[in-house]
Parts: structure tokens; C-alpha cells; sequence
């Protein structure tokens, strides 16, 4: 008996080992909402929260301390029905530089069209081959894009496996009936499909290609080297500027931009004024809604 406790705790205890892979932070808020009482959304934040952080997301064991950290703060908008709301999500993912204190966002972004069906102490089932619901099927979505960034900033295309899987949850759920927002192409041109088809298509390579030497060969460096990371980032922003160049107004430079904005205006305020020049002109053509943002990295 003994044996088999020990074994069993063995196991128990490795699937732990595997299943921490996030640290999630989880708050869910209804700000305008009366009918509901509120119990049932602190009941739901504490399930989002174990479904996050107690699942097993890949194969790879991860110490306590390599978790990926990340938010997931969810509005609840309106009440549609007495178990079913609409929401909007913010998720941010972050990881740390090497050798500093510093942590740098790789993943900052809202989503707006979130509608699902939740009844109090349900459990939250998924199933990666097919759609369950469009609860689980969000946050496993957004556990996979998570995932995926954190693994191209190590390594060069390294979040492919998990932007395959984020992709297969969109295809999963465009069969649901009637359709849900946010998966399908013709939703608009900034949703969960668009993410997705954006990372994977091979007219965005130099994107990843990007992202990976920002963090590798750039962020990573400036404990030895002040001067040629700032190079290596400007040449990250080229390699961009000419992906946003031949993809116009794709939701894969907004998200770079919408995690890494004020990061670089830190970065480029401290650098030499040729690289301040070559910044600012990208910065200006490739997110120009932050243009006057931009202009404090000359002190104005």
C-alpha cells in the first residue's frame, strides 16, 4: 500500500511538475451589472483561474519560478440571459530579460467580442479536437497565444506547435452554431482568426523573425552591451516596417506595437541620434495613431 501510495504521489506530483506552465493572474469584474449576484463572478474568476494555471498546456515541465506570467481581466458587460453574458477580456502576457529585473510585455491586447454561457460551479471542460464552448474554447485560445509568444521570444519560430493549436480552436469554432464573434475572417480585420492567420502565414516570417532577435539579440544583451542591442532593435523595426509594408494595417503590427510602445520610447530616448532618427520614422509609419507618443523620445 505504501508502494502504490508513493507511486501514486509520484505521479500526482509530476503532473503538477507539467501543469504549471502559466501563472495567471485572474480578475473578472461587472461593473454595471445588478441582477446577478455577485458570488457567481467570484465563483467564475476562481474557476478561470484553476483552468488556467492547473492544466497541462504542453509537454514540457517548467520549474515554479520559469512559469510565464501573465493577466486575463475580464469585464462583464451585459447580461443576456440568466446565464449567459457578454464581456470584453484584457490579456497580457510578460516574461523576464535576462540577467535584470526588468520584464518586458510580449502580449498586451482587448478583446471585445466575448459572448458565453456560465452557470455557477459548472465545470470548465476542454477538449482541443473539438468545440465545447465558447467559454473554454477563449481562454484556451488565449492560453495557446500566450504560449506562443513566450516561445518565439526564446527561440527563432519556437511558438509554432502552439500557434497551430491556437489556430485549430478557431477552426473548431466556426462550427458552432450560430456563429460566435471574433472567429471568423469576416468579423472584422482585427479578431482572434486574423491573430492566428497573421503569425502563420509565411508573408509574416520576417515578423517572427523580428520578434525572436528583438528579444534574443536585442533586450537580452543590455547587460553586456548598451550600444549594439539598440542596433539589433532598430533592425527589428526594419524587418517590420517592411512586413507592414507589403501587409498594410495588420493586426499583427498593431499587437507588436500595443505590447513594445512605451518600451522602445524608453529605449530610443537613451540612444544616439541616428538611431533615434532611423526609430522615429518607423515608429511614425508603422503606428501612427502613437506619433505624438513617439515625439517624446526627443524630449517634445
Amino acid at each position: 500500500m505504501r508502494s502504490l501510495f508513493l507511486a501514486a504521489l509520484l505521479a500526482f506530483s509530476t503532473v503538477l511538475a507539467r501543469a504549471q506552465e502559466l501563472q495567471c493572474g485572474v480578475q473578472v469584474s461587472a461593473p454595471n451589472l445588478a441582477l446577478v449576484d455577485p458570488k457567481v463572478f467570484k465563483t467564475f474568476e476562481t474557476s478561470v483561474r484553476e483552468f488556467m494555471n492547473n492544466r497541462a498546456w504542453t509537454g514540457d515541465k517548467f520549474k515554479r519560478d520559469e512559469r510565464i506570467r501573465c493577466e486575463i481581466n475580464i469585464t462583464i458587460t451585459e447580461e443576456l440571459a440568466v446565464d449567459r453574458f457578454r464581456a470584453q477580456v484584457a490579456i497580457q502576457a510578460i516574461r523576464p530579460v535576462f540577467n535584470s529585473d526588468y520584464e518586458t510585455i510580449l502580449f498586451n491586447w482587448v478583446d471585445k467580442d466575448w459572448e458565453f454561457t456560465y452557470v455557477e460551479y459548472q465545470n470548465l471542460e476542454f477538449n482541443e479536437n473539438i468545440y465545447i464552448s465558447n467559454l473554454t474554447s477563449m481562454l484556451a485560445f488565449y492560453a495557446y497565444v500566450i504560449l506562443a509568444f513566450d516561445y518565439d521570444s526564446y527561440a527563432l519560430n519556437g511558438g509554432s506547435d502552439w500557434w497551430q493549436k491556437a489556430r485549430k480552436i478557431v477552426q473548431n469554432a466556426q462550427s458552432q452554431q450560430p456563429p460566435a464573434k471574433g472567429w471568423n475572417a469576416f468579423d472584422g480585420i482585427r479578431n482572434r482568426y486574423w491573430l492566428t492567420d497573421n503569425l502563420l502565414n509565411p508573408r509574416f516570417a520576417e515578423y517572427r523573425v523580428a520578434f525572436y532577435e528583438y528579444h534574443r539579440n536585442g533586450l537580452d544583451q543590455f547587460y553586456e552591451n548598451q550600444t549594439n542591442p539598440v542596433s539589433t532593435i532598430t533592425e527589428c523595426l526594419n524587418k517590420l516596417n517592411q512586413v507592414n509594408t507589403s501587409n498594410p494595417n495588420s493586426m499583427a503590427i498593431q499587437v507588436f506595437f500595443n505590447a513594445k510602445s512605451d518600451e522602445l520610447i524608453g529605449i530610443y530616448s537613451e540612444a544616439a541620434a541616428q538611431e533615434k532618427t532611423k526609430a522615429i520614422a518607423m515608429l511614425n509609419r508603422m503606428d501612427a495613431q502613437r506619433a505624438n507618443d513617439y515625439r517624446r523620445i526627443i524630449g517634445r
